[in-house]
């Protein structure tokens, strides 16, 4: 499976403590036009724990009717139970989904021959390509080089979602085993390209999906010097959007933009009144709002 390109980590919109699908419908559209290689539903951004295995599946469901085969789908179906991320990618691969997103497990700290397993049993039990998702600042525990290495001798292993904040570990990574790297942090996306990462698994293109994937397609090209103009207009962007935990601060910014309702579910709330301001500027110096 060849995973290159812009993967948008679509939020959840929500209206009146619902899933809104007329304002999750536009915003895929909004990402098909933007010319994004895929989506990637229910994952972190998605507040994956606060939906209902019921609305897990069916949010998954809606993506791939939606985009009726027009880019990859990779649906977030990981948990930190074997059994339940069994249980969500099989539902996934039934769905029509192309991959799933696998984070690490997360909480219970498993060693790393219990993280090998763990992702092991999933491909061997649903038979569908697997997103590694690296993410210890919220897993509690990283996925080894090794463990890496060892996963990706399986062919359904076909990428690791680098979040951990380290441009080394591309390198680290491409030097022990040929797996596809994508990037989990937008700030970092050139950086981990020019080492060898292949796109972006972006929280950004969510309100930027065109300008994020004529970036990464220079970059893809080569040409890095006209990639960084991009980055240097939108690393604000990029920035503040973790000013507090990923996605307040982006599903803030949509409904600035008239684009979504700013609504969460608990334990997630509104971003403080001070970062709201910062936002509003941050989006207006970047020309979105």
């Amino acid at each position: 499976m060849d995973l290159q390109g812009v993967y948008t980590a679509l939020v959840t919109p929500f209206r009146d403590g619902k899933v809104d699908y007329k304002a999750f419908e536009e915003l895929l559209e909004r990402q098909i036009a933007g010319k994004v290689a895929g989506v990637v539903p229910v994952g972190t951004t998605g507040e994956s724990p606060t939906l209902s295995p019921e609305e897990h599946i069916q949010v998954i469901a809606r993506t791939v009717e939606i985009v009726n085969g027009r880019c990859q789908v990779i649906a977030g179906s990981g948990a930190n139970s074997t059994e339940e991320a069994v249980h969500l990618t099989r539902e996934a691969k039934a769905a029509g989904a192309d991959a799933s997103l696998q984070v690490t497990p997360y909480y219970n700290k498993p060693t790393q021959e219990g993280i090998y397993r763990h992702f092991s049993t999933i491909a061997e039990k649903t038979q569908l390509p697997v997103v590694l998702y690296n993410v210890p600042g919220r897993a509690g525990v990283p996925i080894a080089i090794e463990t890496v290495a060892r996963l990706a001798a399986n062919p359904l292993m076909v990428a690791v979602k680098e979040a951990g904040g380290s441009v080394d570990r591309v390198s680290a990574i491409k030097e022990v085993c040929d797996i596809t790297v994508l990037s989990g942090d937008d700030s970092l996306t050139l950086p981990m390209m020019s080492v060898g990462a292949s796109g972006i698994i972006s929280v950004a293109s969510n309100i930027i999906p065109g300008e994020l994937s004529e970036m990464v397609a220079l970059a893809l090209k080569g040409d890095f010097a006209a990639a960084a103009g991009f980055h240097r207009k939108y690393y604000a962007l990029f920035r503040d959007l973790f000013i507090e935990s990923n996605p307040i601060p982006v599903k803030a910014a949509m409904a600035l933009r008239g684009e979504i309702a700013c609504e969460y579910r608990l334990p997630l709330c509104e971003l403080s009144a001070s970062h709201q301001e910062l936002l509003s500027a941050t989006l207006k110096k970047c020309g979105l709002l």
